[in-house]
């Protein structure tokens, strides 16, 4: 059996894919929610197999919602569902720990394809989505992205997470899991470490 948590802020979407896995006798639906602290809530307390997740939702958002399950518990499988097929927010997306990403206009019939091949271990993904340029290992190592340099530039001139993304007209939680991510990448330990890496490669000025 197959027990999926879904989370998304449009409650009809929710309602469509439950209608469509209503009947098949090897999935259960133990809960949806309608924001990331409350998938989080959900996830720590039914313990899903898969989860299907929004990028964008209240209160937090799919990236940082996917990497705090990844590292609580590493055997659920994340789906992403969303509208965004933007290179960055795939890879942000992967490199959070998710196995799959489907865009909203694809078939609902899609959903379960993908569903069963990430709780069997494979990675799908929107057959729209270009994957050339995506490294769909999901962890980069020792390279950042165009968006991750911008913000180690505004770390180097000692912006917080909040005016850093006021300033790129990102969330907050965005922010944070780049700065997590970029610690990881660049193999720094400590908060302060970023800040130093940021002044010593002058990351303070354009590249």
């Amino acid at each position: 059996m197959i027990r999926i948590a879904i989370a998304e802020d449009h409650q009809a979407l929710i309602d469509g894919i439950e209608l469509l896995l209503k009947y098949e006798q090897d999935i259960d639906i133990v809960g949806t929610t309608n924001d990331g602290e409350a998938l989080l809530h959900l996830v720590r307390l039914k313990e899903p197999n898969v989860v299907i997740t929004d990028i964008r939702m209240p209160k937090m958002d799919g990236i940082t919602v996917t990497e705090t399950i990844k590292r609580e518990f590493p055997h659920i499988k994340v789906l992403a569902f969303t509208m965004f097929d933007q290179t960055e927010a795939i890879q942000q997306m992967l490199e959070a720990g998710a196995s799959g990403y489907l865009l909203k206009n694809s078939a609902l019939g899609e959903v379960l394809k993908a569903i069963k091949a990430v709780y069997n271990g494979q990675t799908y993904f929107d057959a729209n989505i270009e994957l050339n340029s995506i490294s769909t290992s999901g962890k980069k190592k020792g390279k950042l992205t165009k968006r991750q340099i911008e913000i180690l530039r505004l770390v180097g001139q000692g912006k917080t997470s909040r005016e850093i993304a006021d300033e790129l007209f990102i969330g907050i939680h965005t922010v944070d899991t780049h700065r997590k991510n970029m610690t990881r990448i660049l193999g720094l330990k400590g908060k302060g470490e970023l800040m130093r890496y940021a002044l010593e490669k002058k990351y303070k000025f354009k590249p």
